[in-house]
């Protein structure tokens, strides 16, 4: 059984932003693969919920006409990684979500659940964030553009104000043209587990496929909130396709990473993991980009 009070069902974005402010302690219920299980454990016990889950004008992909990528919030991790926008533009995207959970919890947990909740495990956050993904969060007072760079405030907390509830996911043309990506997930066991830690790079080469134009590189369970490594990226400006290159990336992440000890891996761990796995997904990305990494 589930112990929660009230249950409100709005029919439109509207309505449930007017039930949010009426109710401002309730919470937003949408696939429920967190939420519920936290209730049932009683760490929720007792709250309010305004269910959007049958909101359809929250869900789905499209291609913009400027050529921006928009995801709706409420789209399932299973239809991100099938819809054609993704798999085309940004398949790390896609292959990032298809690595959360199982099969039932992908076909009901949704995007904007997995980044609203503020954990830095979350799958989808280190590639959303390697990808400089901008926000759409609404409220009754209109909409605010916000980067998802700033979203985290710290573990599990997010800069959504009262009142507000995130519609919309955008990834700009300029942040995805001839971009090629790699995401590693590091679990203790390989599936239906959260991340020891996640790294997701993308890269995009010089004309002659020999130096790098532009990487991005973010981890999840690096800090306390999901971070891009700008000393990497640094690093990695300019740079020819060698094995320096892995070097540098790897050493520039290092001195971006907080990562702390807990029952899943001790610091010193996972700081052998932010070196390697930036290195692995960085020659990878390179690989997929038509670039090879000389000695």
């Amino acid at each position: 059984m589930y112990n929660f009070n009230n249950l409100y069902e709005p029919t439109s974005v509207e309505e449930a932003l007017r039930m949010k402010k009426e109710h401002p302690q309730a919470l937003l219920l949408a696939g429920g693969s967190d939420i519920l299980i936290k209730i049932r454990e009683g760490k929720l016990a007792g709250c309010d919920l305004i269910n959007i889950y049958c909101l359809e004008e929250l869900r789905g992909i499209c291609l913009e006409d400027d050529g921006s990528i928009l995801i709706r919030p409420l789209t399932s991790f299973t239809d991100v990684s099938m819809h054609p926008v993704i798999r085309k533009y940004v398949p790390v995207l896609g292959e990032a979500v298809d690595q959360i959970g199982g099969p039932q919890v992908r076909n009901i947990g949704t995007i904007g659940g997995n980044i609203c909740n503020g954990v830095t495990s979350a799958d989808s956050a280190t590639t959303l964030k390697a990808y400089d993904a901008t926000l759409e969060i609404t409220s009754l007072d209109g909409i605010r553009l916000l980067p998802y760079a700033e979203f985290n405030l710290g573990p599990g907390k997010v800069d959504l104000r009262e009142g507000e509830m995130l519609t919309g996911i955008r990834i700009a043309k300029q942040s995805y043209e001839n971009t090629y990506g790699q995401y590693i997930k590091y679990a203790m066991r390989k599936a239906m587990d959260i991340a020891t830690l996640g790294c997701s790079v993308n890269v995009r080469l010089s004309n002659d496929k020999k130096h790098i134009d532009r990487l991005r590189i973010a981890f999840g369970v690096a800090a306390p909130t999901p971070l891009r490594s700008t000393t990497a990226e640094a690093n990695a400006q300019g740079h020819g396709l060698n094995e320096q290159l892995l070097e540098a990336v790897a050493q520039g992440a290092l001195a971006d990473v907080k990562p702390r000890t807990s029952w899943r891996a001790s610091k010193e761990f996972r700081l052998q993991l932010v070196k390697e796995m930036a290195r692995r997904a960085t020659k990878t990305a390179v690989e997929k980009a038509g670039g090879t990494i000389n000695g």
